[in-house]
């Protein structure tokens, strides 16, 4: 299964043990973030969102605050 979602104006393809970079986010690192705007759901049978698919939603974990 897969999803992507749109944090801070970016749309990033995810899937369960990812990770990704986005642009940062007012968290602490080692805090848990809910991905509410999920556009689309893959797997055997695609949800697209009209924009956003209703009840989905990706929980991530804050890693590392990086710059550059």
């Amino acid at each position: 299964m897969y999803a992507i979602v749109e944090t801070a104006g970016q749309q990033v393809a995810v899937k369960p043990g990812d990770r990704i970079v986005v642009n940062r986010m007012d968290t602490e690192v080692g805090a848990e973030v809910l991905l509410d705007r999920v556009l689309l759901v893959g797997g055997d049978t695609p949800v697209v969102g009209t924009p956003t698919v209703d009840g989905a939603s990706v929980t991530a974990r804050v890693v590392s605050h990086d710059r550059g």
